[in-house]
């Protein structure tokens, strides 16, 4: 080979093999500090069905979901079944939780991402901790803030793609996780079973509201016009508006359930809002009391008389039974076309 060409190609060598090298350095550099730690679960060691008990701690409150044979209950509002659905899908998204970027943090940087423990004020986040049947904790959370990739015009209403987390037995190390973690919350309207009461099929229908005339309507069968009892010459009943009255106590979906120990004064049940009394033609008579609006929903308390000659609805009369002895909260948009004053149930004189 002719000597120069042969030093030209030992030159070639050497520049590509630098480059290779070159290369080699800007991938490794661009990779995660954790790459060995990547994609392993974050959770290490939690099993489903270990797991009899979840505490979830927020800034203002706490929430324990117990275990209860078959059910889940929320104990701070005297067991009140919690939905099992909603159970049984965030243990599964704990469960599946994969490490992602992760980085060294201090109390300050803590602070900003709201990893302090849910006692420490600003900066507080949720603590989620699963424990055994004896107590003992099998694991624990800390949630803090939403994680985007792009910056959103609204962080506080947008859909986060992940979220910032960190374990207490190692709270020098952030993690980020591609989970949201939407469900974590102590707040019990999130964890309930939303289905409420249905009083289907009414036959007589009577409200007191306080401080107004009492009114009733009746119908003879289900489809027949309504009858305004003790109505006045000229008096008659606008049909849409019954329908609607009666109509909406087949739908009375829960917003929320209070908390255990709350009284009939701070309900507003000692001088309630309103009373109403639906007995259906399924035989069945349903007592409601209607008591402080707070916010957008009322106190409400209920309940049921007499057997249903239905026997296709055993679930759902077990379901309300066991509404029975709690203080519930139902949005007002549920009750405002029940809770009328008489006059506003006539059809307008032409």
């Amino acid at each position: 080979m002719n000597p120069r060409i042969a030093a030209i190609l030992v030159l070639l060598l050497a520049v590509l093999g630098g480059s290779a090298v070159l290369v080699y350095r800007q991938q490794h550099a661009l990779e995660p500090s954790n790459v060995g730690t990547l994609g392993r679960p974050l959770l290490k060691g939690l099993a489903a069905p270990a797991i009899a008990a979840i505490r979830i701690a927020g800034a203002k409150s706490i929430l324990t979901l117990e275990h209860k044979g078959k059910d889940w209950v929320i104990d701070e509002r005297g067991g009140f079944p919690a939905d099992f659905d909603k159970v049984r899908a965030f243990v599964f998204e704990a469960l599946e939780l994969k490490i992602g970027q992760s980085e060294s943090i201090g109390a300050q940087d803590r602070a900003r991402l709201q990893l302090l423990e849910p006692d420490k004020g600003d900066g507080a986040g949720t603590l989620v901790e699963f424990r055994a049947a004896s107590g003992k904790p099998l694991a624990g959370l800390l949630i803090g803030k939403k994680y985007f990739k792009q910056a959103p015009a609204d962080p506080a209403t947008a859909g986060a793609d992940g979220r910032f987390v960190l374990l207490p037995t190692n709270p020098g190390t952030v993690y980020v996780v591609s989970d949201p973690l939407v469900q974590a919350t102590a707040r019990s309207a999130a964890w309930i079973d939303k289905s409420g009461i249905s009083a289907q099929k009414v036959k007589i229908l009577e409200v007191q509201l306080a401080g107004e005339q009492p009114w009733k309507i009746e119908r003879a069968r289900n489809g027949a016009p309504w009858v305004l009892a003790g109505a006045r010459a000229g008096e008659k009943v606008e049909v849409t508006k019954a329908n609607s009255a009666s109509y909406s106590l087949s739908l009375l979906e829960l917003a929320d359930v209070a908390p255990s120990g709350t009284s009939a004064q701070s309900a507003g049940f000692d001088k309630p809002t309103a009373t109403i009394s639906a007995t259906t033609f399924d035989g069945l008579r349903y007592g409601f009391t209607v008591g402080r609006l707070e916010g957008n929903n009322y106190y409400l308390r209920f309940t049921r008389e007499g057997e249903s000659d239905n026997k296709k609805d055993t679930a759902r009369l077990a379901r309300e039974q066991a509404l029975v002895p709690y203080t519930l909260l139902v949005a007002k948009s549920k009750l405002d076309d029940t809770l009328k004053k008489r006059s506003e149930l006539l059809e307008e004189k032409k």
